[in-house]
């Protein structure tokens, strides 16, 4: 089968390797799209602390079922969760299991989707409805993110939010607060390409510049700050400027992968008593979820900016790694 395989540092290629073997309890999917992700970016870098080469990166992906599994014929449409749980740690068995001991990603810790063929445990597969596209259903990975992220944090209808980063996770956050009915929603981008796209989807945006963002602050919460301040960019410059837009009692939710060590100026937080969450993947009815909003909001098609085949493998790549190209989210096709 076709497959991107990464070979070290900024290193791709696109080869024939063999379909994967099947274990027990799993299912052989006939991938159709496949996207990149910031962990991809992090792999393909060289900085992922896990990711070994050679390896098939991509966990974001839809396909049919190759083969009859129980509730799944050959042919099914689906997605499927790529988070592999060990079951038997503290977490796992408290219900925790998205941030299991030793979780393991398919396309980290082992071949992913960025091939003709790959393979998921059974009961993470999550069948497409008729309504869902095969290309969006390569998103509905992504979209748990922000699913987890909202049903997490605890976020109450009526309080304001600032949402740094209008890539895709960002904007994907934008869309379903605003699906739950929010619409006091603030955005900050430096990329004039990415704020465009969030303008066009209906979003106010504003520079991430100190200046505007003070300004933001004191035309939109009358000087007090934001309840929900969602880091959707994970960068120096942002991680600078958390803790003075973020108000009293309020709350930073980190969603971004900071790919190196961040300093935060702790004392503003103390001065607030502000909070501090992360958050990390999702759990399987945050994807459930997700596989179902996905086909309801019609802005989630305006994400993915860039569909190439395979072998254009390295120019996907490069998309989202050079400033100014207005890639958001790159998806392969396999079909």
């Amino acid at each position: 089968m076709k497959a991107i395989l990464y070979e070290g540092a900024e290193k791709l290629q696109v080869k024939d390797v063999p379909i994967p073997e099947v274990p027990k309890g799993w299912g052989l999917i006939r991938v159709s799209y496949a996207g990149i992700c910031g962990t991809d970016l992090n792999i393909y870098a060289g900085t992922h602390p896990r990711a070994k080469s050679p390896l098939v990166m991509g966990h974001e992906f839809s396909g049919v079922m190759a083969q009859d599994a129980p509730g799944l014929p050959r042919g099914t449409r689906v997605t499927a969760s790529p988070l592999l749980s060990c079951g038997k740690c503290e977490p796992c068995r408290n219900g925790n299991s998205h941030v299991c001991n030793t979780l393991k990603l398919i396309g980290i810790d082992r071949d992913g989707a960025m091939a003709e063929y790959t393979v998921v445990p059974l009961e993470n597969i999550v069948p497409l409805s008729d309504r869902i596209s095969d290309r969006m259903g390569a998103v509905v990975e992504p979209i748990a993110v922000g699913v987890h992220t909202i049903r997490e944090c605890g976020y109450h209808p009526g309080d304001n939010a600032l949402i740094f980063g209008c890539g895709a996770i960002g904007l994907i956050h934008a869309l379903i607060l605003r699906h739950a009915g929010v619409s006091n929603i603030v955005m900050a981008e430096t990329d004039p390409i990415r704020a465009g796209l969030g303008k066009e989807m209906g979003f106010e945006v504003i520079e991430s510049t100190q200046e505007a963002l003070g300004k933001a602050i004191w035309e939109k919460t009358n000087g007090n700050g934001f309840d929900w301040v969602f880091d959707c960019a994970g960068v120096q410059p942002v991680a600078d400027k958390l803790l003075d837009a973020v108000k009293v009692k309020g709350c930073i939710v980190i969603v971004a992968s900071y790919k190196k060590p961040a300093s935060l100026p702790l004392i503003k937080g103390m001065f607030k008593e502000a909070r501090i969450q992360f958050v990390r993947v999702y759990r399987q009815k945050d994807f459930e979820i997700a596989a179902q909003l996905v086909g309801e909001e019609p802005d989630f098609e305006k994400i993915v900016t860039h569909i190439l085949p395979a072998q254009d493998a390295q120019k996907g790549f490069n998309l989202l790694t050079t400033r100014g190209t207005g890639a958001v989210k790159v998806v392969f096709s396999f079909i």
